[in-house]
């Protein structure tokens, strides 16, 4: 008898740290009443908006009867909010030139973007600013030194290279084993074809809305439909779960359950300093017109802006900090050593993908 109640009692726990998992930054979206407004003192979430897992009808293990179905179509964008409103429309949609997007990704970069554009215009001028974010696999901190000649222009690409150094530090200290939540591993979403090109895109567009003489908010919503315009985005939800359908068990699988890091067979950790869409072959309307996004580098006097910012990270017990960086005596890292991280994921990748390959020759012996 004690041994059933602890099993229940077990499995109620997993099931309510599962649902913490998911329900949690849909919750975010009623907090913010001053949508517009750039509050530079409290460090955005890095999460702001419930995010997708690649694919659909996803099951969640420990929790039955529930699958996770994400798709939304163009009608369900509606209007962008400056750090999230449940009006948003959030989910994923595939693109003919674009590939899959994940609309939560791609609006929290666009966030991001402003909020550090901010950061670095109020800092200018000042010498070395000490920014501590939130910690994520080790304590982060953003270093910036922006000269007080640096122009408008220039601090948006600054913004949107720190920006894309902040969302590839998710994808690499998912790979590690960091979580948002305890116990709950995210390494089944890391570097899935659509997470790091989502990301860019978001930057992208949040460099155009800074530009904008518009209200942000404005601004945003209609560069979004604009790009995805532009990237050909389809025109119903059908269109992107036939997507899903044309590479299911080859880019994901639907029979393992979340987080099984074996749910996500393909991904691209070829992303330093761009990232290519992933286009499914054979679709009635694919091309090869696809659009490949480049990560902002220089500046307008071609500096590299990696001269104006050092982003650090003080390494908790997850990182093989001395197999991955032989004769290193710190923990201590920054964005120059993404490079090495990146080839050690790649690696791994490899030896994944071979175990997969080999596990589906078996099952198909039996």
């Amino acid at each position: 008898m004690k041994f059933i109640i602890y099993k229940i009692t077990l499995d109620s726990i997993k099931f309510l740290i599962l649902l913490c998992f998911i329900v949690t930054p849909i919750t975010t979206h009623a907090q913010n009443e001053k949508e517009d407004i750039v509050n530079t003192g409290k460090t955005p979430p890095r999460i702001i908006r419930a995010c997708c897992a690649f694919g659909y009808d996803l099951k969640i293990w420990g929790v039955p009867f529930v699958s996770i179905d994400q798709v939304i179509s163009i009608d369900d964008l509606n209007e962008h909010h400056y750090m999230g409103n449940k009006k948003e429309g959030t989910g994923t949609i595939y693109t003919n030139k674009g590939g899959f997007i994940d609309i939560g990704h791609m609006r929290d970069q666009i966030d991001w973007t402003r909020y550090l554009y901010t950061t670095i215009l109020n800092s200018r001028g000042k010498g070395e600013v000490i920014l501590p974010l939130r910690k994520e696999a080790g304590r982060k901190t953003l270093y910036l030194n922006v000269p007080e000649q640096f122009s408008n222009s220039d601090c948006i690409l600054l913004a949107g290279k720190i920006t894309y150094d902040l969302s590839l530090w998710h994808e690499i200290s998912t790979w590690f084993g960091a979580s948002t939540i305890p116990f709950i591993p995210e390494k089944f979403s890391s570097f899935s074809v659509e997470d790091v090109y989502s990301n860019l895109l978001g930057i992208h567009i949040g460099m155009k809305t800074l530009h904008s003489e518009l209200p942000f908010n404005k601004a945003a919503t209609m560069i979004i439909e604009s790009t995805l315009d532009s990237l050909d985005v389809v025109k119903t939800a059908k269109e992107t779960y036939d997507a899903y359908d044309a590479i299911n068990n080859k880019w994901y699988t639907n029979k393992k359950r979340i987080p099984s890091k074996n749910i996500t067979l393909k991904r691209d950790p070829d992303v330093l300093n761009s990232s290519r869409p992933w286009i499914v072959p054979n679709l009635v309307n694919s091309n090869n017109d696809s659009v490949i996004l480049e990560v902002p580098l220089l500046n307008s006097k071609d500096e590299l802006l990696t001269n104006f910012y050092q982003f650090t990270i003080d390494l908790n017990y997850r990182f093989p900090v001395e197999e991955i960086f032989p004769g290193r005596e710190s923990d201590l890292i920054n964005q120059d050593d993404f490079e090495i991280l990146l080839d050690t994921i790649t690696d791994e990748l490899q030896v994944m993908e071979q175990n997969i390959l080999a596990e589906k020759k078996l099952s198909a012996q039996k």
